[in-house]
Parts: C-alpha cells; sequence; structure tokens
C-alpha cells in the first residue's frame, strides 16, 4: 500500500515539475515529438501501401500462376530480344492443360482489350473488356452485388452476356437496375447478368480496375477482336497444401514442354509468373523506406533523449535540497529514483503522443487512391519507444539523485 501511495506521489511531483516550466518542457520534447511521427508516419504509409496493394492483388488471385509469353520483370536485364521469339499461349494449350493438370484445383484462359467504347442510349464510356472462361471466379475475387455469375452454357457456347463493374453500370445505366438491360460493344447487343461491387481507386489495379471492367466470354472476345487464333494468359490455381506452387510449377513445364516439343538442352519457350513475385518486389521497397523511417526518426529521438537528459540533470540541480528534506524524513532511494524516472518518462510519453496525434492528422489528408489508417500496433509501437527513451534518458539522472547524501543535499544552494 505504501508503495503504491509513494508511486501516486511520484507521479505528482513529476507533473507538478513539468507544469511550472513549460516552455522547458516544450523545447525538451520537441525532438522525441519530430523522432515519433517520422517513425510512425513511415509505418503508417507503409501498412496502408501494403493493405492497398494486397487488395489489388487479391483480383489477380491467391496461389496462382500465370502461362505468358512474356515474364514479368521485376528489376535486371530484360532479355526482350529473346521472349519476342516465343509463341503466344493458345486456346488448345489451355485444353491441353486443363484436361491435364493434376494439381490445379482451376485452369483459365483470360484475355484483354483495353480503351474500348461501349454505348447505351446516349451514354457511353471506355471501358476495359476481359474475356474469360467458366472457372474466372475459382482464381480470382468476383464479388456479385447485383444479378449473377455466368454458367457454363453461357462461356460454352459464347454468349452475348456480361458482368461488368459499379462504373460501367454507373454510366451506362444512370438511375436504373442494369441487370436484364443491354449494351452495345463493337455494334454488338451484350446483356447484363450482374454487376461487381465496387472497388475503388486503387494503387496498383492489376490486371485492371474492376469498376470500369466488362467480363465477357471468351468466345465471344475471340469473335469480335480476334480473326484466327487468339494470343491468351492461361491462369492455375494451386492446392493450399502445395508450398511454393513447387508441384504445380513442376507439372505445367512439363506439360507445356511436352506439348511445344522443347528438347532438354532447350530453355522454356515460356514464362510461368507469380503474383507474390510482384509483392516481394514491392515488399523490398518497403523494407528500404521503413528502414530510412528508423535512421530519420532515430536521428531525432536521439537528440530528444539528450535534451530530456539535460533537462532532467539541471531538474535534479534545482531540486536537490528538496530531495534531501524528502530523505531526512524518512523518503527511500527507489522513491526519489522513481520520482524522476516518472518525470523523464512522462515528458517522452507527451512528446511522443504529439507525435502520434500529427500522424493521425495526417491520415486526414486526401492522397488519391491511398486510404492512410494509423493503426493500433503503430501506436502502441510509437508509445512503446517513447516510454524506452524517457526509461534511457532518465536512468541517470534519477540515480545520481537517489544516490545523494541528505545532509550534504540540505545544505546545498
Amino acid at each position: 500500500m505504501q508503495f503504491i501511495r509513494q508511486t501516486f506521489e511520484s507521479f505528482r511531483f513529476a507533473w507538478q515539475a513539468l507544469r511550472s516550466n513549460l516552455l522547458r518542457t516544450t523545447l525538451s520534447l520537441l525532438g522525441v515529438t519530430i523522432g515519433i511521427f517520422a517513425i510512425i508516419a513511415v509505418f503508417t504509409l507503409v501498412d496502408s501501401l501494403e493493405r492497398n496493394i494486397k487488395d489489388s492483388l487479391s483480383f489477380i488471385g491467391d496461389k496462382v500462376v500465370y502461362v505468358e509469353k512474356w515474364p514479368w520483370s521485376f528489376g535486371g536485364e530484360y532479355q526482350w530480344w529473346k521472349y519476342f521469339q516465343r509463341p503466344e499461349p493458345s486456346m488448345n494449350e489451355y485444353k491441353f492443360l486443363a484436361e491435364r493438370l493434376e494439381t490445379a484445383q482451376a485452369v483459365v484462359a483470360l484475355d484483354f482489350k483495353g480503351r474500348v467504347t461501349i454505348k447505351q442510349g446516349n451514354n457511353s464510356m471506355s471501358s476495359l473488356i476481359q474475356g474469360t472462361t467458366f472457372d474466372y471466379n475459382k482464381i480470382s475475387d468476383v464479388p456479385i452485388e447485383q444479378g449473377r455469375y455466368f454458367t457454363q452454357q453461357e462461356i460454352d457456347n459464347a454468349r452475348n452476356v456480361a458482368i461488368i463493374g459499379s462504373d460501367v453500370a454507373d454510366n451506362l445505366f444512370p438511375g436504373q437496375e442494369p441487370v436484364g438491360q443491354s449494351f452495345k460493344l463493337n455494334g454488338l447487343n451484350y446483356v447484363v447478368i450482374g454487376v461487381q461491387e465496387r472497388k475503388g481507386e486503387s494503387i496498383l489495379n492489376v490486371g485492371g480496375n474492376p469498376d470500369i471492367k466488362c467480363l465477357i466470354p471468351i468466345g465471344a472476345f475471340a469473335k469480335m477482336f480476334h480473326s484466327i487464333n487468339p494470343s491468351i494468359s492461361i491462369a492455375i490455381k494451386g492446392y493450399d497444401d502445395d508450398q511454393g506452387l513447387l508441384e504445380l510449377e513442376s507439372e505445367i513445364r512439363g506439360l507445356m514442354r511436352t506439348r511445344r516439343g522443347v528438347r532438354p538442352t532447350q530453355d522454356d519457350n515460356f514464362a510461368i509468373n507469380r503474383p507474390e513475385a510482384l509483392a516481394q518486389a514491392i515488399g523490398g521497397i518497403f523494407g528500404v523506406l521503413t528502414v530510412a523511417g528508423w535512421v530519420i526518426g532515430g536521428f531525432s529521438i536521439l537528440i530528444g533523449g539528450f535534451g530530456i537528459a539535460n533537462i532532467m540533470f539541471v531538474s535534479v540541480r534545482e531540486r536537490t535540497n528538496i530531495i534531501g528534506i524528502q530523505k531526512s524524513l524518512g523518503a527511500k532511494n527507489y522513491f526519489i529514483l522513481f520520482q524522476f524516472l516518472f518525470e523523464a518518462v512522462l515528458l517522452s510519453l507527451v512528446g511522443g503522443l504529439a507525435g502520434i496525434f500529427f500522424v493521425y492528422l495526417l491520415s486526414f489528408m486526401n492522397l488519391g487512391s491511398l486510404d492512410l489508417q494509423l493503426t493500433a500496433s503503430n501506436i502502441i509501437l510509437g508509445l512503446g519507444v517513447s516510454s524506452v527513451i524517457g526509461i534511457l534518458s532518465g536512468i541517470i539522472p534519477a540515480f545520481s539523485a537517489a544516490r545523494m547524501d541528505p545532509v550534504i543535499a540540505i545544505r546545498a544552494k
């Protein structure tokens, strides 16, 4: 009980000391405020970017690989002259893989055409047209807000039906129910069977923004945009127990090399692309940003820590007589120690809270597609770093105060 009372007294002494020297307190916590702001702002930015990019990658699928002509490049030399000579993946190869792959949940053929004008009455807009096969919703997120998904018969018969994005629905059918209505695409009527949920703006719209996209059967797509055999991407989803999709990739490589007659001494004439490679490349950039935030914020916090330590030494010297009186009245060394240590920690926490508050204000700024969110983990991190800085800055002055001889301290001027 006595310990709790003395601890409370230590907090009260610390608070009174900070209030009595408001200007000095404010100046000393600026370094901690700037440091915590720099670190938490960078962490908040990185977390928000990662969340935004993961949301974008969800639309190209999890545990999915893409068989294509061109490899995705994330640095290093890009040998385009070798890739240029490769054949395009074809519908026959898609069917070949769909029939034979044993380590795949779904195999899908995809093709795209951007900036295609679609019309409905006097309304028109530029849209991204994507042709796909039936299992597309197994490899990618297709949240249907209104209507339904394709049927197998619609895909097999290449019917003129479409699942449209929310922006397409708003532009072509303002104030109307889109499902069941038709629009013009390359002079042909397409009936809307479904509308996707709004995704909103995103920094990384991999595979195209679903809000401006029209999904149609790949057979209908080929009739409009390809006179001969279309060039496609083949998306293949693996099983969860296939760690790293190594079995799936090995089986794909073997089947594709067999199908194309690639000799054992020859390199692959196709690319197996992975979305997670993109995430890893971006993660490397995030790692650099995080280190930069720690370095920049660390210097500011270091300066702030020295400032707090200096203020604490001054505070100890100013209150030497009071320390002597407290010790002569029976105050224990730990009471004096806690008194000054709590003052340093409280000072540092106030600076940290100020830095976190400025990051919170920053989260209200309009940064376009980037939605900044200050998370609880970053708040706890900021408070934790502030507390550690306070302890390290105040421990030596607190020890020096606790070890004073009461007789000498009372006589001090």
